[in-house]
């Protein structure tokens, strides 16, 4: 069974049911009106939009799709590139990419121009589909990417180097084509965050796809009632693979189009929503919008929401214990993965384990962990080194860079880059990425563990913990911290502040200024070291 098969049985047991609601709460003009809402009105500017589609239009739409593929010569095994902000088109399109046999191509809607060229030849993109806010980077680069055969535009005004999506799946048959697939066969690549220059691109069949489905429904029991809130960006492999364990019983996905705590609140109430994965950046805000009085808890129908987890991302202890303490009901999760492990679910806490806040839990259901020294060894217990997990999961390789491959894919384990120890209990904690570690006077500093400390501080809101070039000692410790809103604190305040921890772990230098994240949540630390180290620093930390 795949993915495919799983959208088919689901179109034809809740054919007239809801399945993707798409909610924009601040219209601003850039929505599109497509094919099936000719009847709905022009949104206004400023005003809430919403958007839905049944299980059968769904299916109906991704069948119209794969054909207009199919129609233009895509064959089984093409690269389809993806480059869409969340919308309701986009899991319909994903799906009828994967119907026509070929692979789905998700790029990050934040690359430049020079980063989607990159991707589009990395993947031997044949087929891209495109939207509005693209338009000028795709121009940019369309006649020096020699991959490209097809472009097709989502939106009105379609530019004349491209196909309208809109007007084309209107004459498409509505069937499923009859393409064989199983899970063996190729389905997506994805790409890494790119935090060490441009990203890796990161095959993976159609197993992985499955199995990221059946691990979430496994560690989080959804079932057909559950209504899971996506915030995350869909290119990416978190939320997305997330909702899958939704999407295996028919359950209900809210897009959320922004990020503001009064909309994914409202968004909670309005929808019903049951689960909710954030950021930890999200997380925060909205304790904060509930401390500053901007949002009143009991305005809102909040009851049936029963799980909130967390991903991505080290998750500070002191968050989870705050959060818990303003929604005493929820069941809390924490998950761990890669893209390279088809995102979240290779390791994770447990919602019977709130005990051991702060680390990121155990081998997730169907995989394998160890943790190894630098010659490949497991380590003793309490002890760091580098976490290895194996599983369905895996990626099939870093396509056409078998020398990277080989880099992480050793026997069946793929090497994360994450140290990590374990405690007598068999719990994973993570310590950090192992490029981020700070070698100070030979002693090995974890940023994370730092970081962790210093969020503790009521007048944080981020930090980031990098290294700073030293004469003397090779790296010192330098936190970059961001404060709430309305909160001061001086360089001598963090310093006393972190009085507790260890001489050799403390910061040597406080920065206050924002900390800056992907789209994914992820601290994008090699742009402080670009900051506040040189393009030296930079290049040094990627050889590690």
């Amino acid at each position: 069974m795949t993915i495919v098969d799983v959208l088919n049985k689901n179109a034809e047991k809740y054919r007239d049911e809801v399945a993707l609601t798409e909610i924009n709460p601040e219209f601003d003009g850039s929505s599109r009106i497509t094919w099936r809402d000719y009847s709905l009105m022009q949104p206004e500017p400023g005003k809430p939009f919403k958007r839905e589609i049944t299980w059968g239009e769904f299916n109906t739409m991704s069948n119209r799709f794969a054909n207009l593929l199919l129609s233009r010569g895509c064959k089984r095994g093409d690269k389809v590139a993806i480059l869409l902000m969340n919308s309701i088109e986009w899991l319909p399109i994903y799906f009828g990419v994967l119907k026509a046999g070929a692979i789905a191509v998700p790029l990050n809607y934040r690359y430049t121009s020079e980063e989607i060229k990159y991707c589009l030849e990395k993947s031997d993109s044949s087929i891209m589909v495109f939207g509005p806010e693209f338009i000028g980077r795709i121009e940019e680069i369309i006649d020096r990417t020699q991959t490209v055969k097809h472009l097709f535009y989502v939106g009105e005004e379609c530019p004349t180097f491209a196909d309208s999506y809109d007007r084309m799946v209107l004459y498409c048959a509505t069937d499923t084509p009859d393409i064989p697939l199983c899970e063996d066969d190729d389905a997506a690549i994805y790409f890494s965050s790119g935090t060490t220059g441009f990203p890796k691109a990161i095959l993976h069949p159609h197993r992985s796809l499955m199995q990221s489905a059946v691990v979430e429904q496994n560690h989080h029991s959804q079932t057909h009632e559950d209504v899971f809130l996506c915030i995350p960006p869909l290119y990416h492999t978190g939320a997305k693979m997330h909702w899958f364990g939704s999407f295996l019983v028919g359950g209900r996905a809210v897009l959320l189009k922004g990020v503001k705590p009064l909309w994914i609140i409202k968004a909670v109430s309005d929808e019903k929503c049951t689960i909710v994965w954030l950021l930890v950046p999200w997380a925060q805000d909205i304790l904060d919008s509930i401390d500053r009085g901007e949002i009143r808890l009991d305005n809102y129908e909040l009851s049936q929401w029963r799980l909130m987890h967390i991903g991505a991302q080290p998750v500070p202890p002191s968050l989870i214990k705050r959060w818990l303490s303003v929604f005493p009901h929820h069941k809390y999760d924490t998950n761990y993965g890669l893209s390279e492990s088809i995102g979240p679910g290779c390791v994770h806490l447990g919602v019977e384990n709130i005990h051991k806040v702060g680390a990121i839990g155990k081998a997730g259901y169907g995989w394998r962990t160890k943790i190894v020294d630098e010659n490949g060894r497991d380590v003793k217990r309490g002890e760091v080194g580098e976490l290895c997990v194996s599983g369905p999961g895996v990626m099939k390789c870093y396509y056409k860079d078998p020398a990277a491959s080989d880099e992480v894919l050793k026997d069946g384990w793929l090497y994360t880059g994450d140290m990590a120890t374990e405690d007598e209990d068999g719990f994973i904690y993570l310590v950090d990425r192992k490029k981020d570690v700070i070698i100070t006077g030979g002693e090995n500093l974890y940023p994370v563990q730092i970081e962790n400390h210093i969020r503790r501080h009521e007048a944080v809101k981020d930090v980031a913990v990098i290294g700073l070039p030293d004469p003397r000692l090779g790296e010192i410790a330098a936190a970059i911290i961001e404060l709430k809103e309305g909160y001061t604190a001086s360089e001598g305040d963090i310093m006393d502040f972190c009085a507790e921890l260890p001489r050799y772990k403390r910061p040597r230098k406080i920065i206050f200024a924002t900390v800056p994240r992907n789209p994914t949540g992820k601290i994008e630390k090699p742009k402080l070291r670009q900051i506040y180290c040189g393009e030296s620093v930079v290049a040094r930390q990627n050889e590690i």
